[in-house]
């Protein structure tokens, strides 16, 4: 039994730096396809976009993005340039400074050729926006999925994602406009931003209320929510050292804003 598409894993993307010869896992990313025409052919019925968080990709001029491969050989690194000669950017961010969401336009066909496994979420059958969360009575304390890879744990010859169970822990501030974001309990750490997070399906609910048998692409993770817990000084009765705990709470920025920043690109393309 499988609660998870099996392709949905294959979606999802490890990214990485290179540092002074050293390479470094520093967030997660997946596959994300824009409907562009209706034909039978999937691979050129969407435009492909790697997503992934701004600041993820700030203030870096290429990332690694690994593939698992469809036989037994290892797997492969890519190359992502994401600044021009000139120093422009060649990915493409929300408009809203608040939203940390982050979009490139990529050509899967080379990878597809060299035998990685590769696939994408589809804009028209794998998401659920918030007006469609809404219209389905989504409520607090329904089940999803968070897909990542947290503190960099990636294989040597793999990038098998890790997914954690959860559920929403507020989203009415969203659904009546008080909040940009919504709040899941699950914990992430560093190595999870970007990372996809999909609703679990259900076969009950409560009586009167709607539930979803689909697992779909809702939102991706922004950051974890942290507590700081401040050590004082015996002597003085003064702060001397603060430690920022994770609270095992995460914001998520709906999908929406994906669909948003993907047609900031349209519009604006990168140079």
């Amino acid at each position: 039994m499988a609660l998870i598409p099996p392709f949905f894993i294959d979606c999802v993307v490890a990214i990485g730096t290179v540092v002074e010869d050293q390479q470094y896992w520093i967030g997660t990313g997946f596959l994300f396809g824009n409907l562009i025409e209706e034909t039978e052919d999937k691979f050129n019925k969407y435009n492909v976009y790697l997503v992934t968080n701004k600041h993820v990709l700030n203030n870096l001029n290429t990332i690694k993005v690994r593939f698992n491969p469809q036989m037994e050989q290892s797997a492969k690194d890519y190359d992502l340039i994401l600044k021009d000669d000139n120093g422009n950017l060649l990915w493409t961010g929300h408009p809203d400074p608040e939203i940390d969401v982050a979009v490139v336009g990529i050509n899967i066909s080379k990878v597809r050729d060299e035998g990685m496994k590769c696939s994408f979420f589809e804009s028209d059958r794998h998401v659920e926006t918030i007006e469609q969360l809404k219209q389905r009575d989504t409520s607090e304390g329904d089940s999803i999925f968070v897909m990542g890879f947290p503190m960099g744990m990636v294989a040597i010859d793999r990038q098998h994602t890790f997914v954690r169970g959860g559920i929403i822990s507020r989203i009415k501030d969203l659904f009546e406009k008080r909040s940009k974001d919504f709040v899941i309990d699950a914990f992430v750490f560093p190595g999870n931003s970007g990372g996809p997070v999909i609703t679990r399906p259900e076969t009950q609910s409560i009586h009167g209320t709607k539930f979803s048998t689909k697992a779909n692409l809702i939102g991706i993770v922004k950051s974890y929510i942290p507590y700081n817990d401040v050590a004082i000084s015996q002597q003085t009765k003064r702060p001397r050292v603060v430690f920022e705990e994770n609270t095992g709470l995460t914001k998520i920025e709906p999908v929406d804003y994906i669909l948003e920043t993907i047609q900031n690109a349209i519009d604006h393309p990168p140079c």
